[in-house]
């Protein structure tokens, strides 16, 4: 890719992270899959951490439609989806990694480190743009694993994070 250019991923979500933010959410990821049945996947959450519901999911959708309809960023046809990331969400943002120190997770790498590019264990947060991560094993080990070498980063659906999830969501609740 020329110097000075966007992915074509990144125009969309600089395009729409300013209308999400207007409407009280964050963007999680976007990802785009060709073929056939062409995808545009937006994952937001809700600014206020509390539980994304189905009207969320559409009020975004449709404000979306009508932005991606005008600004047009992607040639030819697709099909929006908008998806609330989830218990077991991905990580992306250096954010994510300190927001869910205590939980498991599951980190790839974009290439091996030691002849290894898949880690399961706690997450413990980040230092100096590492992300570090309590191992399991028969001798524990903490890894530090550098955030821009990071592939793909997604919580693990533990008890302890079912268990955080329904306390987080009655806590807001019963807040409203």
């Amino acid at each position: 890719m020329p110097l000075g250019t966007v992915a074509p991923i990144d125009r969309v979500a600089n395009l729409i992270e300013p209308s999400l933010t207007a409407l009280g959410y964050e963007l999680v990821r976007v990802r785009f899959t060709g073929g056939d049945k062409a995808v545009l996947q937006v994952m937001a959450e809700r600014t206020d951490e509390a539980q994304m519901d189905v009207e969320d999911c559409a009020q975004i959708s449709r404000v979306l439609s009508a932005l991606l309809d005008v600004e047009d960023p992607i040639p030819g046809a697709y099909n929006l989806e908008v998806s609330s990331p989830g218990i077991d969400r991905p990580l992306v943002k250096r954010r994510d990694f300190e927001r869910f120190a205590g939980f498991e997770a599951k980190v790839e790498l974009t290439a091996a480190r030691d002849g290894q590019r898949r880690f399961r264990g706690e997450l413990l947060g980040v230092d100096d743009d590492r992300v570090r991560l309590r191992l399991k094993g028969a001798e524990e080990t903490v890894a530090a694993l550098p955030l821009t070498d990071i592939a793909e980063a997604k919580l693990v659906l533990t008890d302890e994070l079912i268990e955080a999830s329904l306390k987080n969501s009655k806590d807001m609740t019963g807040a409203q």
